[in-house]
């Protein structure tokens, strides 16, 4: 298989990575962080959830951070929304202050949609059906989120008939776009391959991405086996931010920087300055008061001192 002459990146640090943070984070470190990843060059930045304050808390200054960011064009934004009082919220706002892209989730372990939004997944389908059908009818974009797709912290390992399950279901749903994600960082390059070709049922190529966390390190070799397959468009997190609230121990999601500079060694474009990367990611960590967990930008801010 050829692999990709470009590969698309969405930044999912400032909501993704930044949700399951305990202390708060202001909304101008959160605007200047969105600002510092679009001038390095992304052009897909995952901004915040307009999700209950009761459940998170760190994200309940949604509005003001999507009023504060000065939009670039030829940047899409997009914000969580899962259910229908996020939208509703999310489009409360003057329309230049809507999202382009809104995103919906489910999983494909019956546990874990049970313990993280306490429903079935079907159930959980009846309930973003209406979400989707109003985002598209306000010219949104709707992407789907799949999480555990090839493992779970309740139920194990998931088959890929389960993933095909899924989505089948996001399609019929009218999701126009499907990342698969290893949210708990168990799966390896075979099995993210299987649970690819399983979304391949239902999706084109051009609308399947790959949302990796690097729990036992395996997220570099999942995202070249996924390239493999000709997936070019991948979740990241600058400075490798987040984790997942309802998998123990599960880490942040593959660092921005670490897959630039992979995909950069392997002459594959991306649209992204690593130089201003690494210093968006240094902005955040040191705000956050800790090194960032990208080992390329740790490689690069030490050769910077030396």
């Amino acid at each position: 298989m050829k692999l990709p002459s470009h590969v698309k990146l969405v930044d999912v640090g400032p909501r993704d990575g930044l949700q399951n943070e305990k202390a708060p984070v202001p909304a101008a470190i959160k605007i200047e962080l969105v600002q510092r990843l679009q001038a390095a060059g992304l052009r897909e930045i995952e901004v915040t959830s307009y999700v209950s304050p009761k459940w998170v808390p760190q994200m309940a200054d949604n509005a003001e951070v999507m009023a504060g960011i000065q939009r670039q064009p030829g940047v899409r934004y997009s914000v969580l929304t899962p259910n229908m009082q996020g939208l509703e919220a999310a489009l409360a706002a003057p329309k230049h202050l809507w999202p382009d892209e809104i995103v919906v989730f489910a999983a494909a372990s019956e546990a874990f949609s049970q313990r993280n939004i306490n429903c079935s997944i079907a159930e959980s389908m009846t309930r973003f059906a209406p979400v989707v059908a109003a985002a598209r009818a306000a010219g949104i974009h709707v992407r789907g989120a799949m999480s555990c797709t090839v493992g779970c912290p309740y139920e194990g390992e998931i088959a890929p008939e389960r993933v095909a399950y899924l989505a089948g279901l996001m399609k019929d749903m009218g999701v126009q776009h499907v990342g698969v994600a290893d949210t708990i960082g168990v799966g390896t390059p075979r099995k993210i391959q299987r649970a690819i070709e399983a979304t391949l049922q239902h999706y084109d190529i051009a609308d399947v991405s790959g949302h990796f966390h690097d729990t036992y390190g395996q997220a570099l070799a999942n995202t070249l086996a996924a390239l493999e397959l000709g997936v070019w468009q991948f979740d990241t997190s600058v400075a490798g931010l987040g984790g997942c609230p309802y998998a123990k121990g599960a880490t942040g999601n593959v660092a921005t920087e670490d897959v630039v500079y992979m995909l950069h060694g392997m002459g594959i474009d991306t649209g992204v300055d690593l130089d201003k990367l690494v210093d968006a990611g240094k902005f955040i960590s040191d705000f956050l008061g800790r090194p960032p967990s990208s080992r390329a930008a740790t490689a690069i801010l030490n050769k910077r001192v030396n």
